[in-house]
């Protein structure tokens, strides 16, 4: 059994930050969503599929910043890019600058729904901006929703400080769910402006799911239907199911879809784009600005991103890499025996324990856990991870003995 990890360094700081931050690190990030006392705080640096802590321990990083690395930390050519963009023109001004149009115009070409597209920063920034343009064009106010779609009043799960009338005209469905969604799409035909769903279903701490055949079919036929507006939430699908995302890997167009995380491997944008008709509300019905939108340094790094997804055949290579992966990571886990689930396979592997009435599956989780970590693994117990280009066949060979390893540690428990 692997010794426990020194993270003397990363508990210093902890205990620092949190004389100056609320919770010490942002929510998400903090020791209680992965195994307190077990799994590094602090990063220092990363390269490739690698990144190492302030402690110096390396791993192999499967969370990929949540997302947005999708070819590999430290990509010497998209950041010099940036760099160029920097030094000889800048980045940040009072108006702005042409590689917007181009931007736009690779978007346009390689997403689907995409026929006019506003740039921003978050996923949250265009979730929200989503429902906000869908509200807008229809002249309706409820929303559909189903999956994760950030932080803002209207979607966030935490609903301290969010005063109900926030959210009341939002209404939660269950993904693979036709029945009931159509149940609530007739219910509320005649307010309902949208229905905002992830194509690949990753509700939060659960497994991951794909459409059953015809899933997102039947969404988009009642969408049609009933005069909706169907927004695609593409954020984490976008750019990594394939170069025009999960719309057009399963052959489902949306009328407005939310872009960002891999877009631009690591560098703060996404993007709402979508058809014309209902995209152009912004230009006189909808108040959209921000400071930072249009600072170039993102957008040359999504410009670059794409350019290098494309020219090398990366989603190719991932699409195979993930396959792979998942076949053996599912072999260990069925041949283990035990109470445990592997979902996400090719692009988003999450490895879960059922819930059971006597709370073993806690016990469980946190122990494979602590042996994957101490194994120089990094992957989180309640979300799920990605694959990028820069996973070699040795990481994934490594990782797959490592989660069997880890699962053998385990037994003696259930």
């Amino acid at each position: 059994m692997p010794n426990k990890l020194t993270l003397d360094k990363s508990f210093s700081l902890f205990e620092e930050a949190q004389r100056l931050v609320p919770g010490g690190v942002a929510g998400i990030r903090r020791p209680y969503n992965f195994v307190p006392g077990e799994y590094p705080i602090f990063f220092d640096r990363a390269k490739g599929s690698h990144v190492i802590d302030v402690d110096g321990n390396e791993y192999i990083d499967y969370l990929c910043a949540y997302g947005p690395i999708i070819i590999g930390y430290g990509e010497d050519e998209i950041d010099e890019a940036v760099y160029q963009q920097i030094r000889q023109k800048g980045f940040c001004f009072s108006l702005t600058q042409p590689i917007q149009n181009v931007l736009i115009e690779k978007l346009i070409e390689v997403v689907p729904c995409c026929e006019m597209a506003a740039i921003v920063k978050t996923g949250s920034d265009a979730t929200t901006i989503a429902t906000r343009v869908a509200r807008a064009f229809t002249g309706k106010t409820k929303i559909a929703r189903c999956g994760y779609h950030g932080w803002h009043d209207w979607c966030v799960e935490v609903k301290g400080g969010i005063p109900p009338k926030l959210y009341e005209d939002i209404i939660e469905f269950h993904y693979n769910d036709l029945d009931q969604l159509e149940s609530i799409v007739k219910q509320n035909a005649t307010d309902l402006a949208a229905i905002i769903i992830t194509p690949v279903g990753h509700p939060l701490a659960h497994e991951v799911e794909m459409p059953k055949p015809g899933y997102l079919e039947g969404v988009r036929r009642l969408a049609d239907e009933y005069g909706v507006v169907l927004i695609f939430d593409e954020i984490r699908s976008g750019f990594r199911c394939s170069i025009g995302g999960a719309q057009k890997y399963f052959g489902v167009t949306p009328d407005l879809a939310t872009i960002g995380k891999a877009m631009a491997n690591g560098y703060s944008i996404s993007a709402l784009v979508g058809k014309k008709d209902i995209m152009s509300v912004l230009a006189d019905k909808v108040f959209l600005s921000s400071t930072f939108f249009p600072n170039s340094d993102a957008q040359i790094a999504a410009l670059k991103t794409i350019e290098i997804l494309q020219r090398d055949n990366i989603l190719e290579a991932i699409l195979e890499k993930g396959n792979y992966f998942g076949r053996a990571v599912e072999k260990v886990v069925a041949d283990s025996g035990l109470p445990v689930n592997f979902s996400g396979a090719p692009w988003m592997p999450f490895i879960t324990f059922p819930k059971d009435e006597t709370g073993l599956y806690k016990k469980l989780r946190n122990e494979f856990y602590t042996q994957l970590i101490r194994r120089k693994v990094f992957l989180q117990p309640y979300h799920h991870g990605y694959i990028c280009y820069r996973h070699s066949q040795e990481d994934l060979d490594y990782t797959v003995k490592s989660i069997k390893e880890s699962l053998d540690e385990i037994k003696s428990l259930a």
